[in-house]
């Protein structure tokens, strides 16, 4: 799996800005991505190296359609931890 392709956005959210006071950084990642190739992708595009990667799997949330109900998309976040020192730059604060 190319590095690109692990990583698919940040997640940007009030609990995931809380944490990131930790050196602790959110990620939608690829539903078949592990933590060795979370980690690589990491140390690829932002130049830090990641201490521990945790991986969560959200289910997909129960909606109402018009004649019933239906699903939305599972996908897969990683929790990754940095070490002291390093900080990646998701957005600017002013």
């Amino acid at each position: 799996m190319n590095v690109n392709q692990v990583l698919l956005k940040p997640v940007i959210t009030e609990k995931a800005t809380i944490i990131s006071e930790q050196n602790k950084y959110v990620f939608k990642v690829a539903t078949k991505a592990n933590k060795d190739q979370i980690k690589e992708a990491i140390k690829a595009i932002y130049k830090v190296e990641p201490v521990k990667v945790n991986i969560v799997v959200v289910r997909g949330k129960e909606r109402r359609l018009r004649l019933g109900t239906g699903f939305t998309n599972s996908w897969k976040k990683a929790i990754v931890t940095l070490k002291d020192g390093d900080k990646i730059d998701l957005f600017e604060t002013k």
